[in-house]
């Protein structure tokens, strides 16, 4: 695509990535700020990675969807790094430094790990993430303000837990907050419904910016009623204010270069850069399965541009950035279409913490806690798990489980976990389908297909010493693409013994690839058309349903 198609691509796209980039923007402010708080560092450190994830991010990545930024995932690591290093300029010398190898990462091609990962457990960290945003995001629905805004599950001691958390809610509910939640998440699965399949400007208006119009003339209503006292303080949007173009140059900051030596700092940049590099892999699948078009991000791209955004973010005073889902999946259910709309919120971001922060403020958390419950609402339907079960339960146990481990513990910790779960099942599945075992009488059909693996000889050892006397026995490997040499051995083993107990055995292998067998049955002996008779009377009494069938699993 030349630089011109392009670009006139996104200015017919404008029109879907304006609004989007609006929605995220809204959706984004607090959680850069609430990530920034959980990770003790000063909370312009999260608006300014906001921005680098947006902007620097979003012109180098390949993604057309994906919104970079500050993720909960790397709360943990952070908030210790800043504590064991009694610096904040220290751990921004380790932002800058991840990002370095995160460049590093990209040029060596390591963005092939993303494609590996099962589409179960990308399906299954989807829906967690939407459970996890309901969680997190109902107790400022209720008007608990102690909870904090983020966007995964980050478990601590001193923080507690979603779970915790959400009950706890159900003791500290406010009235107003209550009251412009609810309204705002029922108005905005009303308004859904009623602009489903409709066509013209109604389409255009993101119902998110209706949502927070509404949640701040509830609040502005409540300032006049008697029956409920107004949302302020911690229920409220909290940007910093700067007085003046210098106190709000001041809110930047550099890294501490005098640092460059000490090994820890090198230590702490590899792990920032390892997990980083991971949850970004794992957002790009996923918001790529999301896409609606299913365009495909180059991953060895990705990872370049993540090195860049975070080595800006550090030289400017920023925590690390990875591509969120959250942000991400917003933008892709308020319509967006391309990369303007990450683009287009990063410099909104940027634009109104320096010049309207005063009129974000007025903004109530429980509005933009219903959008984000609604987001949750769309990424773990009750259809998802409906279709997931409908599946089986080789796809359906690697889905759930990855649900589960990431709301135990982590999005990483929980995706790893899946992907153990997925190729267990994925080991299970080809191990079952490698031998495949019939009989009618004491006419045996043992048929190899596939890859034939040393995990098979057990099996395939068993069901050999299990024909009885007197049998007939056909070995076909005509189908396997490899067998390995313990197989061969334990069926050339069988053949030598086999006369003992007066079995006939017949072993057909392809013409070209004998898989290490010392001898093969020749087509065009006599003995050997009349054995291909009864071979065909095998399968003709299984696909008739006469024979016994017993499959080795």
């Amino acid at each position: 695509m030349t630089n011109q198609t392009r670009s006139t691509g996104y200015i017919r796209s404008l029109a879907s990535d304006l609004p989007a980039s609006i929605v995220v923007f809204l959706v984004a402010l607090p959680l850069c700020l609430g990530v920034a708080l959980a990770s003790n560092a000063p909370l312009f450190s999260g608006i300014i990675a906001g921005v680098c994830g947006g902007i620097v991010v979003g012109i180098f990545s390949g993604s057309q969807l994906s919104v970079s930024g500050p993720a909960a995932g790397l709360t943990a690591i952070v908030a210790a790094a800043v504590t064991s290093l009694a610096s904040f300029e220290a751990f921004l010398l380790v932002v800058v430094l991840a990002g370095a190898m995160q460049l590093v990462l990209g040029f060596l091609k390591a963005g092939v790990i993303g494609d590996y990962i099962p589409n179960s457990v990308i399906k299954g960290m989807l829906a967690a993430i939407g459970l996890i945003l309901i969680l997190n995001q109902f107790p400022h629905l209720l008007g608990d303000s102690s909870s904090p805004d983020i966007d995964e599950n980050t478990p601590s001691p001193d923080k507690g837990n979603i779970f915790v958390n959400f009950f706890r809610a159900f003791t500290k509910i406010n009235s107003g907050a209550f009251i412009i939640g609810v309204v705002c998440l029922a108005f905005y699965f009303i308004w859904e419904g009623l602009v489903a399949g409709k066509k013209g400007i109604i389409k255009l208006i993101p119902t998110p910016l209706i949502i927070v119009f509404v949640g701040v003339g509830l609040n502005a209503l409540f300032a006049g009623a008697q029956f409920v006292a107004p949302l302020s303080g911690d229920h409220l949007v909290n940007i910093p204010i700067a007085g003046s173009a210098e106190e709000f140059l001041s809110f930047f900051s550099t890294p501490d270069w005098s640092m460059i030596t000490n090994t820890q700092v090198w230590g702490l940049a590899l792990t920032v850069a390892l997990v980083a590099s991971l949850e970004s892999l794992l957002s790009i699948e996923a918001v790529d399965d999301l896409d609606p078009y299913q365009r495909v991000t180059p991953t060895n791209r990705e990872l370049k541009a993540q090195g860049l955004g975070n080595l800006l973010s550090g030289l400017i005073g920023g925590i690390p950035v990875t591509s969120v889902i959250v942000r991400s999946s917003a933008n892709v259910n308020s319509g967006a279409k391309t990369k303007m709309s990450t683009i287009y919120h990063g410099i909104f971001l940027l634009l109104s913490v320096a010049f309207i922060p005063a009129l974000l403020n007025l903004i109530p958390k429980a509005a933009l806690a219903a959008i984000l419950v609604f987001t949750g609402y769309k990424l773990a339907k009750p259809s998802l798990f409906k279709a997931f079960y409908r599946k089986g339960w080789d796809v359906f146990l690697p889905f759930v489980i990855t649900i589960a481990a990431i709301l135990a513990t982590d999005l990483l910790k929980g995706v790893i976990v899946g992907i153990v779960v997925g190729l267990f099942f994925s080991i299970r599945s080809n191990f079952r389908k490698a031998v495949f075992v019939v009989h009618d009488d004491k006419r045996y059909l043992f048929r190899l297909r596939k890859d034939v693996s040393f995990l098979n000889k057990a099996i395939i050892k068993n069901k050999l010493e299990a024909v009885p006397d007197n049998a007939h026995v056909i070995i076909d490997a005509k189908r396997a693409d490899y067998i390995d040499r313990d197989v061969v051995e334990t069926i050339e083993d069988f053949t030598l013994h086999a006369p003992l107990k007066n079995i006939k055995v017949e072993l057909y292998t392809s013409g070209f690839i004998d898989h290490g067998f010392s001898y093969k049955v020749l087509a065009n002996n006599n003995d050997n058309a009349v054995l291909r008779r009864n071979y065909e009377e095998v399968i003709e009494s299984v696909i008739n349903g006469n024979g016994n069938n017993s499959k080795n699993k």
